[in-house]
Order: structure tokens, then C-alpha cells, then sequence
């Protein structure tokens, strides 16, 4: 016996020992042990003995039910005992004889059986419960019969509760009880759900597959929140990371008792495991440190899908195109479908005749009749291992020999060609497991056209076993081309060309009820309409949630020699005769910042000194890092000695506050910024100031120099290009600073910083903005508000592929530099001021004072280290990323250096 012989839909409620009483018209009686089960649509008796079929009676095909010998019933029973019911019908299935799974065998004709129950006391209830729910199965109405089988199961779960004895230990607290049910495949078992502080329990009604599932809150990995028919009320617990199976899926009556139980689990989770959305995973991706393959298990966790929900099953893509030729060539791009294209729109003649349909079709409109994943077709793919969840879902029946899976070449045609077949893959054909190619259970699936029987399924040429076509899969959805061209395919499943006007664009459109949101089953009155509706989604297939409604960013692939593989330092080398001596040397630096960073949490204070009278705005150091500049708030710059550990000199230009300062090349000239709207130059040689930039009309926040351009950022909400070499010898006449490019903001500019090449700057403005911009043409490329106050902090990553800002909401943001893109975003409990980041981790210094390191990919803090006694203002960091300078409101700057 197993839940896949009820019909969809269909609960199992008890069971009672009893017999089978057989009599063939004779004296002769015989009776056959076993059990009975009362399900809401049938009566299931399942023998002891395996070589017997399994019988199963729908109770809308019973003609009579009762007590037997009350109705006068057939004389040769007449030794049975009181103990016994009658059912009298006129169709009966048996199913599984001698254990085997093969369509199920109907016998039809009026017949009269007998079960003799082996505590005769229940023969009243269980007659009464019969013919109530006989009357529910002969409703006229759909609506009517779940409405009253509903009522039946409700009714029977407030009358029992969950049973304390099954907890593990005394000392558990009970935390909450509701009634639910648990979700596998095509079935639902109801039950109880019970919390405690370190457990989680689902009883069952009827006791089956065990008495008592039980989950150790401790080995929970992941929670999701499900819909489940398109209502919000199911749950989903993972105890591993990337396992395509969850431990449990439950279903709740009220959405409200799903909220609370994920969110008791979701805070005991806190302290234990990193909640992850699509955007960490997808940073993970970009960078590597996830493959193709996990990205896409979790993109289809986070978009609902499960393999407990066989209407919304992981959708995966087709990724080759060729499965004709006897060797399979992954450098070639011919050898792979685009996954620009929608399945339906990869054959152009197909798509211009669905085109002219669409045309035609009054609103709503939509190209494909059908979905790329149902249950059907996961059914399709899974039937050599799942063979009871086809018959379940045929009414015991197999489909016809010539539609099977019979060969993968032959089933990706019909996807190119067929009319109305438009099916992606499964995550099985990327997996590791072979058994849904082979036909090892010697499964009748039936005969062929041609004769031949159908077995296992069909390689192509260039497989040369199921465990061979496995490994090449994998191989290509991992491959350079793939990975160069997934985001495209995420786009369509997942992304912005899921729906609306992009999705039409792209030839993406599917029936209105495959969309989340394309009908309010609520709003359904007609209980008939709803249930027909309900079915209908179900059947159908489900487009999964949206998660992203921006174009997808590109994964970052190496296409040069990597200097380090850990290292997120991917430029590119530009091939030059180097000699092997500075290779190594290249080498080496990469290995040494790698290193460090990998170490930052050990980070140790070395000395620390009080040399301004306010907060210390700015840190510039020199080549040899003997001397450290530092800007205040008390208008002061100074130079200070690491040798002699002694302040050198104090200069004021003005008696407004600095805001920041920077060394030019060859260390002679400081430059600093003031909240009098000018910038100064300061010769260190000749100990003077030399000139001054007059170029704002509100305080300049901050200033960056490249290649004879100065950048300068300000409060009138404008960041200034400037180009220009101030005098090098004092005395000659002023230098000319030109203005090259205007760059405006709506508000005052707080922040900036360029890329390693100086081919973009980012800005962060008073309102929460992150700016990008393109210096070549001085043109926005993106406007990203994301912070709700004004932007701390913002720097490129070291390839110039993300920008990171930091926010007085006490956010960090990572955006995608192609896409514009928000692709992460962490949470602290207070602004974080400033930072340094090598792309993976980051050093923040926060307004307590602390020095934080964050996991950008595990999306943690990873190490809090004790600093400044008021907030960190400024973080400088070496090129070998082995010692660091801060500043902070306690007018102090620290001495760091990494211990390891």
C-alpha cells in the first residue's frame, strides 16, 4: 500500500485489521487477511499476503453499504460474524498483484463484498463514517464533495492532538501545535505540526508511513515559504545545503500558522545559518564560487520549486543542441541550443505559424497552449522510477507506448518541432543518478509501432553508457559557454522577460494561469469553478516566481590565465615578453593580498596616537609609508612620523574642516579638501602652500587623483574632472586647472571613488543614491537608490566589476557594475562609515568604533575587532594589504597590522 493508490486529492483516514470474506457460491468460505482502509474516495483493502492484489472500491461506484445480514444479504454468509460490512458495488480495481507495479486491472459488474473487522464493536462507526463520505462522493457538484470531505477531515483533526509522549526527551518545551498537512509528491497527509525548543514533529492522522516524523532543529540548513496551489501556505525545511530533496514539506490550513512557525524556526536559525537570497547566491555565482548547477537549484528553491510539488518540479534547461554526432564537441558554440530563446522559439518556421495564431487570438493573449513544466512532464521523464506516480496521475494507466521517453534524440525533436511540445529538462539529466534512464524495475511500459518494447531510454551516438551521457551533461552546463550565456535563460524563467512587454519581446508568453497572480482563487465564488480552476493550475504548470525584474548580470568567466584561483583579483594580464622574474614577482603580490585577506579577522593593533583636536577625516601615507598625512575636522593637516613616532608638522589653511587628503605620485605634493568649498596644495619640500582650486560653491567632501585629473566631489551637487599639474617649483606662476567634465547630481555629493583604471567613478549622494559613471563621455551608466540615508562609503571591487557602498542605514550593497543591478544587500545595526574590500571581504569600520569583517558570499560578519572609542571616519590599507591606518571621532589614528 502506498498514498499513490488514492486519487488526487483524496486523504486516507484509518485503518482496522479485518478479513476478507470470500464465498463462491458454496459452503466453502475464505477468507483472506489483511487490512482496511477508510480514504475519502474509496475503500482500500490491502492483503497480508504479497502475491494478493491490493482491492480498491470507490465509494461513488457503491450501491449499497452496510452492516452484513441486515439487508437479507446472500445466505452463504451466514457463518460470517456480526463483526462484518457489506459493500455492494459495480467496479473494482486490482492493483499490484504479486508486488509488481503494472496498470491497474478493473472489474466491472454488480458484486457484493464482505470485511470482517477484528474488533466487531467498530463495524457501527465504521459503517457511518462509510456512508457519509459515500454521500460527499455523490454530490453532483466538484465544489460540493471537497467542501464536505473538507469538513469531514477538519473535524476529525480537531477532535484528536498531537500525543506529547512521542517528544524526545521530558524536558522539551512545548512552543506551538497546529493541524497541517505533509506534502509528498501527488499526496497530502493530514496531521499534526508541533514546535518545541529543539524539535520539530508532524503526527499524522492515520499513523502512515510512521507514527511520528521528526526534525532535530539543529540540523535545519534552509527554510522556505511556499505557495502550494497558489496559496501562501506552505513550508519547506532543508537539513542540508545543496540537496535537491527537503526533509519535510507542510502544508497549513492558515497562512497565519505558517508565519509563525517560520518565523520561530527562522530566528532559532539566526544563530546558526545565513539566510540567503537570490542576489548573495548570484554574487556566489559570478564569482565562482558556485556552479551552474547550484545556482540553478537554489534560483528554483527561492522561486518555489520543489521536488515535493510535481506541478511547480526544478526546472532546468537544455542546454545541447546536438545529439546526432558520434563525438560531442563543447567548443564548439553549434553543439548548443541558444538560451537567448524560449524552447517554443527555437524553430523559426514553428514560431512565425504560433506567431500568426497569436495575432489572431482575442485577449488574453498567449503563444504556447502549453507550459515547459508540469507534472505530466516531469512524470514523462521519471516513469522508469516513478512509475506509481504516473498511474496515480493517469487513473492507473501507463501512456501510450510511442509517447513514452523512449530516446533523448527523439524527444528533443518533438521539443524543436512538435506543436504543442515546448518542455524543458529536470535536474536528473545534471545529476549524478542514471536509474530514471534505465528500466531496472523490468517495468511493461508497453509495445511500439515497430514492435520493439519500450526499456531504457535511447542514448545519442556520443554517450557511450547512461553514467557517459550523465557526465557529459554536466560537463556541458558547466561548460565556458553555458556560463557565458545562463543569465540570458534565467532571464525568461526567472528574470524581467518572465512577463509583460519584455516577455513578448522575447516570445516568452504562456497561458494567463500558469502566472503567479493570473487568477485570485479567492475571488472564485462558485465552489465548482474554483475546484476545476485549482485543478487546472495544477495540471497545467506553473511559471515559478518572479526573482529578478532587472536583466540578469553576466557570470564572470576567466578568460585568461588566472593569477591565483582563490584571488578576485581577475585582471587581465596583458601578454608581454615578461621574463620569468617579474611573473613570479606578479605572482607573488597576488598571493600576498590573497593571503592577507584571508587573514583580515586576525587583525592586531599595533599603536595608536591622539593628534587631532576632532575627528580625523582623511589618511594619505607615503611610498615608503615612513610619513602619514591626516585631515580634521579641526582644520588641521598633519604630518606625522612612523620612524620617530612624532608629529612633524600642522598646517592650517583655513579655519573651516578638511574633509580629506591624498598624496600625488613622487610623494612632494598633499592635496586636501576643505568644507570652504576650496582644495588645497601643499608642497611637503618646501613646507608651503602652492595653490589653491577654487572650485565649488559648497563644502568639497571628497577629492581622487589619476593621471594629472583631479576629481573633486561636493556638497553643490556636483562632482568636478579638473586636469591640470600643479607648479613644481614655487615661485613660477600659478598653474591653469582645467575643467574637463561636470558631472550632476540632484543632491549634494557626500562620497566618490574611481575603478583601478579610472574608467568609471562611482558617487554616493545625501539621499541614499549610488551613482555610476562612465568618465570616457561623462555620462551616467546607472542611478541606484538603495540606501534610505546618506551614502557613507563607495568603491569599486579590484576587477572593476561591482561597486560596494555603504549607508548611514546601516547597509552594505553590492550592485553589478554591467547591469546597474542591486545584487546583495547586508544588514548591520548601525552605519557603517568607511571600508576597504578585496570583491569577497570586506574591512568596515562602523559608528561604535568597532572594525567589522564581512563574508560578502556567506553573507556574515565574520570577526567584530575592538578599535576607536567613537566612530571609525577613515581606513587606508597598503598595497600589500598587510598593514592598515584608521581614523576616527576620538581623534586618534590606529596602527593595524595582520598577525599570521
Amino acid at each position: 500500500f502506498s498514498l499513490l493508490l488514492l486519487n488526487l486529492e483524496e486523504y486516507y483516514f484509518e485503518q482496522h485489521t479485518a478479513n476478507h470474506v470470500q464465498c463462491n457460491g458454496s459452503q466453502e468460505e475464505r477468507k483472506i487477511r489483511g487490512s482496511l482502509k477508510i480514504c475519502s474516495k474509496s475503500v482500500i483493502f490491502e492483503p497480508d499476503a504479497i502475491s494478493q492484489p491490493i482491492i480498491k472500491i470507490p465509494l461513488r461506484d457503491c450501491i449499497k453499504i452496510g452492516k452484513h445480514g441486515e439487508n437479507g444479504a446472500n445466505q452463504h454468509f451466514a457463518k460470517a460474524k456480526s463483526g462484518g460490512i457489506s459493500l455492494i458495488f459495480s467496479q473494482v480495481y486490482f492493483i499490484k498483484e504479486h508486488n509488481i507495479v503494472a496498470p491497474y486491472k478493473i472489474e466491472r459488474g454488480k458484486m457484493e463484498y464482505v470485511f470482517e473487522l477484528d474488533v466487531s464493536g467498530k463495524v457501527e462507526d465504521v459503517v457511518e463514517t462509510l456512508l457519509q463520505l459515500h454521500r460527499a462522493s455523490c454530490l453532483d457538484k466538484l465544489g460540493d464533495q471537497t467542501a464536505m470531505i473538507t469538513a469531514i477531515l477538519q473535524s476529525r483533526l480537531a477532535r484528536t492532538s498531537f500525543d506529547k509522549n512521542r517528544f524526545q526527551s521530558v524536558s522539551e518545551k512545548l512552543h506551538m501545535e497546529c493541524k497541517a498537512e505533509m506534502v509528498t509528491p501527488l499526496v497530502t497527509n493530514p496531521g499534526h505540526v508541533c514546535i518545541t525548543d529543539t524539535n520539530l514533529y508532524f503526527q499524522p492522522l492515520n499513523g502512515y508511513p510512521k507514527p511520528v516524523v521528526q526534525i532535530t532543529l539543529q540540523d535545519v540548513r534552509r527554510i522556505y515559504k511556499r505557495r502550494h496551489g497558489l496559496m501562501p501556505l506552505g513550508l519547506e525545511v532543508f537539513c542540508t545545503e545543496d540537496n535537491l530533496c527537503s526533509d519535510i514539506y507542510l502544508k497549513f490550513y492558515e497562512s497565519q500558522d505558517r508565519d509563525d512557525l517560520y518565523f520561530y524556526i527562522a530566528t532559532y536559525l539566526e544563530h546558526h545559518v545565513a539566510e540567503h537570497t537570490a542576489e548573495s547566491y548570484m554574487l556566489q555565482w559570478q564569482r565562482g564560487h558556485l556552479s551552474n548547477y547550484q545556482y540553478l537549484l537554489h534560483l528554483n528553491n527561492l522561486a518555489d520549486r520543489s521536488c515535493n510539488d510535481l506541478s511547480q518540479y526544478p526546472v532546468f534547461p537544455w542546454v545541447i543542441s546536438d545529439y546526432y554526432s558520434s563525438e560531442l564537441d563543447l567548443s564548439n558554440p553549434a553543439t548548443f541550443r541558444d538560451l537567448s530563446k524560449p524552447v517554443g522559439a527555437l524553430n523559426k518556421e514553428r514560431l512565425e505559424r504560433l506567431l500568426i495564431r497569436y495575432e489572431e487570438m482575442p485577449e488574453p493573449k498567449f503563444m504556447y497552449g502549453s507550459h515547459y513544466s508540469s507534472p505530466g512532464y516531469v512524470l514523462f521523464y521519471l516513469v522508469r522510477i516513478a512509475p506509481e506516480y504516473m498511474l496515480c496521475l493517469q487513473n492507473g494507466r501507463f501512456d501510450n507506448a510511442d509517447r513514452m521517453f523512449n530516446s533523448i534524440a527523439e524527444t528533443w525533436k518533438n521539443c524543436l518541432d512538435g506543436a504543442t511540445d515546448f518542455k524543458e529538462l529536470i535536474p536528473e539529466f545534471y545529476g549524478d543518478d542514471v536509474s530514471f534512464l534505465v528500466n531496472s524495475l523490468k517495468l511493461d511500459l508497453g509495445k511500439r509501432q515497430g514492435g520493439q518494447m519500450v526499456d531504457d531510454v535511447e542514448l545519442p551516438l556520443w554517450a557511450s553508457s547512461p553514467e557517459d551521457f550523465l557526465q557529459k551533461s554536466k560537463e556541458a552546463l558547466e561548460s565556458n559557454y553555458v556560463s557565458e550565456h545562463l543569465h540570458e535563460w534565467i532571464d525568461l524563467i526567472f528574470g524581467y522577460k518572465q512577463k509583460g512587454s519584455d516577455a513578448v519581446g522575447a516570445h516568452n508568453v504562456f497561458h494567463p494561469l500558469t502566472y503567479e497572480g493570473g487568477v485570485d482563487l479567492n475571488s472564485i465564488e462558485d465552489p465548482d469553478e474554483k475546484v476545476a480552476m485549482l485543478t487546472q493550475i495544477l495540471e497545467f504548470g506553473q511559471t515559478p516566481k518572479q526573482l529578478f525584474v532587472t536583466p540578469h548580470p553576466r557570470r564572470i568567466t576567466p578568460k585568461f590565465k588566472s593569477l591565483s584561483q582563490t584571488s578576485s583579483y581577475n585582471a587581465p594580464i596583458v601578454d608581454s615578453p615578461v621574463s620569468p622574474g617579474e611573473e613570479s614577482f606578479e605572482d607573488l603580490t597576488e598571493e600576498s593580498k590573497t593571503l592577507a585577506w584571508n587573514n583580515i579577522t586576525k587583525l592586531q593593533l599595533h599603536e595608536q596616537y591622539k593628534i587631532h583636536k576632532e575627528a580625523v577625516t582623511g589618511i594619505a601615507v607615503s611610498c615608503n609609508g615612513s610619513s602619514v598625512f591626516t585631515t580634521s575636522q579641526d582644520s588641521t593637516l598633519k604630518m606625522f612620523s612612523k620612524e620617530s613616532k612624532m608629529l612633524q608638522r600642522s598646517i592650517s589653511f583655513s579655519n573651516m574642516a578638511l574633509s580629506s587628503c591624498l598624496l600625488l605620485p613622487g610623494d612632494a605634493t598633499v592635496i586636501s579638501s576643505s568644507w570652504d568649498n576650496n582644495v588645497y596644495f601643499y608642497s611637503i619640500a618646501f613646507g608651503r602652500r602652492q595653490d589653491t582650486l577654487m572650485g565649488h560653491d559648497d563644502a568639497v567632501s571628497k577629492i581622487c587623483w589619476h593621471n594629472d585629473r583631479l576629481y573633486s566631489a561636493s556638497w553643490d551637487s556636483t562632482v568636478k574632472v579638473w586636469s591640470g599639474v600643479p607648479a613644481e617649483m614655487p615661485g613660477t606662476k600659478k598653474h591653469q586647472f582645467d575643467l574637463l567634465a561636470e558631472l550632476e547630481h540632484e543632491v549634494s555629493v557626500d562620497t566618490i571613488s574611481l575603478n583601478a583604471a579610472s574608467t568609471l567613478l562611482v558617487s554616493g549622494t545625501k539621499e541614499g543614491t549610488v551613482n555610476i559613471w562612465d568618465l570616457a563621455t561623462a555620462t551616467l551608466l546607472h542611478q541606484i537608490p538603495c540606501h534610505s540615508g546618506t551614502v557613507c562609503d563607495a568603491a569599486f571591487s579590484p576587477d572593476s566589476r561591482h561597486v560596494l557602498s555603504t549607508g548611514a542605514d546601516g547597509c552594505l550593497n553590492v550592485i553589478d557594475v554591467q547591469t546597474g543591478m542591486l545584487i546583495s544587500s547586508l544588514t548591520s545595526d548601525e552605519p557603517q562609515r568607511c571600508f576597504i574590500w578585496d570583491g569577497n571581504s570586506v574591512l568596515s569600520g562602523s559608528q561604535s568604533g568597532e572594525l567589522l569583517v564581512w563574508d560578502l558570499l556567506g553573507a556574515k560578519i565574520s570577526e567584530r575587532i575592538q578599535g576607536h572609542t567613537g566612530a571609525v571616519t577613515c581606513i587606508w590599507m597598503n598595497e600589500q594589504c598587510s598593514s592598515i591606518i584608521t581614523g576616527g571621532e576620538d581623534r586618534q589614528i590606529m596602527f593595524w597590522k595582520l598577525q599570521y
